[in-house]
């Protein structure tokens, strides 16, 4: 059956199964102090722009928000975001379980406001009973969000300058960070995101990997006896090598992965279908190819006849179905739920990655015109 349900739902791509292999029975030092999880943190280094730049690998979206954020909050504070955060709904309560609150703003496309923040902010301290309260010790954002929406790079100079002023650590949650950066409508890099923020992980487990989140803290800040926390959290994963040598690949030079066979190269790395030529590296090409595809998606969906719940520039979209269209689809094609619309119609969500083939389009497209044209 074809899939898309999610961009985890396929393996590694096989560049990464190769260099997992090719350095399988090389020893190395465990919890990350190895030679490839110290060279996968200067590749990272580089791609930011950021040399100061501590790096921690992790292995999932879930752990690392709340092992990041439980680092990060005294224990009188909770975490700002989105009432759409993926830590406010999705999560199972893993940040409140660490014993930090999450406290929510309204979402606009998925993102927090800069300005409704602000005034959150103040009004929190201008309540004469503030010390009573939960203070708000840290703001979480998601780029893409969890509605596959984008911020600007005004909309995250506009949060940064807010936290300034309220000395607040901005994190950043980046479970498909490469999607949102390989958007044709962005104008946020890398290094815009190293710059604007004081933590982000680099998703690598919606993003090509087996498993893996790389936390960066760009400026050099990352809480004293990290480890030691991540330890105590029951998260540092003893052959950290396994995701060294991930992130290695990932970021690795486009060239020095695939050798002198062009052709092979191309594809290999998903650059015969993608427009971003050159491709430095192999995170960037799968992330070209969920786009291209997303694109087409949308074409398809479009002329369907479908009718989108929100727009998104990234590889999620998310379309509205009759119940009795989305069960007829259901046999041929797998996609996710995310919420009932009314009674007779669902949201679901159709999701790219870097497996998805112009052929799987055509099938998608093939079952669609089955579906609602028998």
């Amino acid at each position: 059956m074809i899939s898309f349900e999610n961009d985890y739902s396929t393996g590694a791509h096989p560049l990464i199964l190769e260099a997992l292999a090719a350095t399988n029975l090389e020893p190395a030092s465990g919890y990350g102090t190895d030679r490839f999880c110290a060279s996968a943190a200067e590749r990272i280094r580089t791609a930011c722009d950021a040399p100061e730049a501590d790096v921690f690998f992790l292995t999932g979206g879930t752990q690392t928000n709340a092992v990041v954020l439980s680092a990060l909050l005294p224990s009188w504070a909770g975490v700002v975001c989105a009432d759409t955060g993926h830590i406010a709904v999705h999560e199972a309560g893993a940040i409140e379980a660490t014993g930090h609150k999450v406290l929510t703003l309204p979402e606009h496309g998925g993102k927090l406001d800069a300005a409704e923040l602000e005034g959150y902010l103040a009004g929190f301290f201008a309540d004469g009973n503030h010390e009573h309260m939960v203070f708000p010790g840290a703001v979480f954002i998601a780029h893409p969000s969890e509605l596959g929406t984008l911020y600007s790079l005004a909309e995250l100079e506009q949060l940064r300058a807010v936290c300034d002023r309220y000395d607040l650590p901005l994190y950043l949650d980046g479970a498909r960070l490469g999607y949102g950066l390989a958007a044709c409508d962005t104008d946020v890099t890398l290094p815009d995101i190293a710059r604007l923020t004081d933590v982000f992980y680099i998703g690598g487990t919606k993003g090509g990997a087996l498993c893996g989140e790389a936390v960066v803290f760009p400026r050099g800040t990352m809480p004293t006896h990290f480890l030691t926390h991540v330890k105590q959290q029951g998260a540092l994963l003893a052959k950290g090598r396994l995701l060294g040598v991930q992130f290695d690949t990932l970021f690795a030079p486009a060239a020095s992965l695939v050798g002198t066979d062009s052709s092979k190269a191309d594809s290999r790395l998903g650059a015969e279908d993608a427009p971003c030529s050159p491709v430095p590296t192999l995170y960037e090409a799968i992330a070209c190819n969920a786009i291209d595809r997303a694109r087409d998606l949308v074409r398809v969906l479009t002329d369907a006849g479908c009718s989108f719940f929100r727009r998104s520039p990234t590889n999620q979209q998310f379309v509205i179905l009759e119940n009795d269209v989305l069960e007829a689809l259901a046999q041929q094609v797998r996609f996710s739920f995310w919420e009932r619309y009314d009674d007779t119609r669902t949201v679901v969500r159709f999701v790219t990655s870097w497996s998805t083939t112009p052929e799987d389009i055509v099938a998608l497209e093939t079952a669609l015109r089955q579906t609602l044209h028998p």
